[in-house]
């Protein structure tokens, strides 16, 4: 039995699949990525992006693919970084076909937006012959008209009969290579949505809130989303999405994975917010200037800025703790 059983997140125990080098589910940590915001066909542009996103610590990197320019432009970009790239693919199955050929390692599609079920068929068959995953990307704000006729309303049960129905078409043509999302902008929805999915399919499941604001109120609605189903055990791969630089998105993700001791990349630091019993200056100066030299550190690192008038009783008995997981400073 753990020392502190309330520290213990169980996992959800799902299928294995992989993204270029990347496996998501299974026991494999749980990854993080981003998407740019540059235009595609800016190849220098997307290229320098994605080695930002990649050196703040993303795993995978997601490009929007909305014209033949842009899927063709994966070739060159796909050569010039060291992470997967997820193409991005809305309507158009086209697009998805040049992309797996351009060197993607996966497919954000939605079969049931596709259209015509012979262009589903043809993606997968793109999709198998160039060894690339597929993320099925339901979102609220897409559902299918037949079933948002029938709910009225995108409701958790309408995003799960979307993902249910959509898995169904990549199994029919023996495609299993594949995470599912149910995402909205709204949070409750979201998190009883990939509940409910949860407890329907084994397949690894990608967490996200989308169009989650900018960077404070973005972060805080994603940290609440997103933070409310790892800990239920749910997610094996997550996306912060922010109206900001997506490197923001990168950090926000470790950090929420750093809290809850899913991964253990780069600083950690516990730092007092400083009030009259202490030195008001050196907490937040120290807090800040520990990020600041840590901020490329990607190996376990915790930095404790704390008040020990008040809590040196509980620092004694917690640091180690802490610090058998994690090389630690005070």
């Amino acid at each position: 039995m753990s020392l502190r059983p309330f520290r213990e997140i169980n996992r959800r125990k799902t299928k294995t699949i992989t993204v270029g080098d990347v496996k998501v589910g299974g026991e494999n940590p749980i990854s993080v990525q981003s998407m740019t915001n540059t235009l595609t066909t800016d190849i220098k542009a997307t290229i320098e992006q994605i080695n930002d996103i990649h050196n703040e610590g993303a795993d995978i990197v997601r490009v929007s693919c909305p014209d033949e320019e842009s899927s063709k432009a994966l070739k060159e970009i796909t050569k010039n970084v060291q992470i997967p790239v997820i193409a991005d693919i809305h309507f158009h199955y086209k697009r998805a076909i040049e992309a797996a050929e351009n060197g993607a390692r996966c497919l954000r599609i939605n079969p049931g937006n596709i259209g015509d079920i012979n262009k589903v068929h043809d993606v997968l068959k793109a999709a198998k012959d160039n060894n690339c995953s597929i993320r099925i990307g339901v979102n609220a704000g897409s559902l299918e008209k037949d079933i948002l006729e029938k709910h009225k309303e995108p409701c958790p049960e309408a995003l799960v009969e979307s993902a249910l129905r959509n898995i169904k078409i990549l199994e029919d043509q023996d495609f299993f290579n594949f995470k599912i999302s149910v995402k909205s902008s709204d949070v409750f929805l979201s998190i009883a949505a990939y509940r409910q999915l949860s407890k329907l399919t084994d397949y690894p499941l990608h967490l996200g809130i989308t169009e989650a604001g900018s960077f404070v109120s973005g972060s805080v609605k994603s940290s609440i989303g997103l933070g409310t189903l790892l800990l239920d055990g749910i997610g094996d791969t997550i996306r912060v999405s922010l109206s900001d630089d997506p490197v923001k998105e990168v950090k926000i993700g470790n950090e929420i994975l750093k809290s809850l001791n899913l991964r253990n990349r780069g600083v950690k630091i516990i730092s007092c917010p400083s009030c009259a019993r202490g030195n008001l200056y050196s907490c937040s100066t120290l807090s800040w200037n520990c990020s600041n030299l840590a901020k490329n550190c990607l190996s376990p690192l915790c930095c404790l800025v704390a008040c020990l008038k008040t809590n040196s009783l509980y620092w004694s008995l917690n640091l180690s703790a802490i610090s058998s997981s994690l090389s630690c400073c005070v």
